[in-house]
């Protein structure tokens, strides 16, 4: 089939039968996949809750994963791609981002009744895309078989209906119970619903494909629904998740250089900050679970957090700040990304109860500014120079974004870690050189930057590539997978005319 052969534009979705099952993977492989078959293709999630975000050059806020499926589709990220994002706060309770921009914050059931005033903006921004793109990627959220969350659906089958298009269900085997997953999810849907699901995939399959072929024939016999595919377990793929925190390291334990600690808030927030730490072959990266020590290392960082105040008291609850002041005693380093920063500062102040319930919290103290939280949002793509007090750190150029309730002010004089290119000062570092924050993220994203990070650290390690091209790595090896496990035939079938 060529491209001539399709309508004039064409949308897809895959769904799951559970979170993490390998929804965003697997759209990100198809969006490559797409593209390089010659077709103009976008990512799409109407609805998405998740804490790692990603800024667009229009200054809006989007899910962390849909910028990445804007980067294997070949296309710039754009609010339209994630139309609707929700940022917990709370177990109850998440920030509504419409269109990139913060519109309220709301309990679970007042976002039940307000889901028909966001159903307009996912429809609004699909509409937009079908106009400039021939094939329109959907991803779902969670599983379209939780039939409490049916009503007023807009993220799955309640999405599909409205803009009539055909589904794929993607399950993990990994899991376990794949057979479960797929027949159980099947059965739960309406009979519409069951009829727009045109195949299913199989995710992270390890093994004898052999001893799985009777599975897979049982399968479509009692469905009545095809194998689109099964996909193999990418080991160790680097793609910036979704939400989940991945852990998995390929270490070399003969050449560590700089052990480094992350925290784990309850709320933490774009964890993929640390996606260059984590698969740097000279860094042993641990993330460091609620109620566990902080273990010995060189340098901590404090992630960013949905719930800054409440984060800050959950780590005093849980003994990290004392075991802070030990770490910096024996000669450790801390730096403080985004609320991490905040955090590392004298004051935290939210009179308009923008996070949580009004008030003000004492910092941990080691840095000289006051924060205070506001209602609008800054979401900024930066750039500047990182200046370290380092002799063998010289300046270097960063990139990276803002993404902040908090406006930090500056307690007397203090040295900015980065200037930003129109001059602005942005974040701190202590008089003793050993604590140091800012509101950047992808902070380490830039091998210059993150040699003279890790320098400042203690270490001396050798440069990497930059995240852009592990990146585009991981989805040249994810879309060869597709290429070579999925049904294209089938599958090119779906955007006919």
């Amino acid at each position: 089939m060529t491209v001539s052969n399709i309508r004039k534009s064409a949308t897809l979705m895959v769904q799951g039968t559970t979170s993490d099952a390998g929804k965003s993977m697997l759209v990100a492989g198809l969006c490559r996949c797409f593209k390089d078959r010659g077709y103009k293709v976008a990512p799409f999630k109407p609805q998405n809750m998740a804490l790692n975000s990603a800024v667009t050059a229009d200054g809006g806020e989007i899910g962390r994963a849909q910028a990445v499926q804007a980067q294997a589709a070949g296309v710039e990220p754009t609010v339209d791609m994630n139309p609707v994002l929700l940022k917990p706060s709370s177990d109850t309770g998440a920030q509504v981002i419409i269109h990139g921009k913060a519109v309220a914050d709301m309990q679970a059931k007042g976002y039940h009744q307000y889901k028909k005033i966001a159903m307009q903006a996912v429809l609004e921004s699909h509409q937009r895309l079908l106009q400039d793109y021939q094939v329109v990627v959907v991803e779902g959220a969670g599983s379209p078989a939780e039939v409490n969350l049916r009503e007023g659906d807009i993220a799955n089958m309640g999405f599909a209906e409205a803009v009539d298009c055909p589904v794929m269900i993607i399950a993990d085997i990994d899991r376990g119970g794949v057979f479960a997953q797929l027949v159980g999810t099947l059965d739960l849907l309406s009979t519409s619903e069951q009829n727009r699901v045109v195949g299913f995939v199989i995710n992270k399959f390890r093994g004898d494909i052999k001893l799985l072929e009777p599975g897979l024939d049982w399968l479509e016999k009692r469905t009545g629904k095809p194998v689109l595919g099964v996909l193999p377990y990418l080991h160790n793929l680097q793609l910036a998740a979704e939400d989940a925190i991945q852990a998995e390291q390929n270490l070399q334990p003969t050449d560590i250089r700089l052990n480094v600690a992350v925290p784990v808030f309850k709320r933490i927030s774009n964890h993929t900050d640390f996606d260059m730490l984590r698969v740097h072959p000279q860094v042993n990266l641990t993330f460091v679970a609620p109620g566990s020590p902080i273990p010995p290392c060189d340098l901590i960082i404090l992630p960013g957090s949905k719930n800054v105040r409440a984060d800050l008291a959950l780590a005093r609850d849980m003994g990290w700040d004392k075991q802070l002041q030990r770490h910096l005693r024996y000669g450790g380093k801390v730096l403080g990304i985004c609320g991490g920063y905040q955090m590392l500062g004298e004051q935290i102040h939210d009179p308009l109860g923008i996070e949580d319930s009004a008030g003000s919290s004492a910092g941990l103290g080691y840095l000289g500014i006051s924060t205070e939280l506001q209602k609008e949002k800054q979401l900024l793509q930066s750039r500047g120079t990182l200046l370290l007090n380092h002799k063998s750190s010289p300046p270097c150029i960063i990139d990276g974004y803002q993404i902040h309730a908090g406006i930090s002010q500056y307690i007397g004089e203090q040295q900015a870690l980065i200037e930003l290119d129109h001059g602005e000062k942005e974040g701190c570092i202590n008089e003793d050189n050993n604590v140091a924050g800012t509101y950047f993220h992808g902070l380490f994203d830039h091998p210059q930057a993150l040699q003279a990070l890790l320098q400042w650290a203690g270490a001396n390690t050798d440069l990497l590539e930059d995240y852009q091209q592990l990146q585009e790595r991981e989805i040249q090896r994810l879309a060869q997978a597709c290429n070579e496990s999925l049904d294209w035939q089938r599958i090119e079938s779906f955007i006919r005319l």
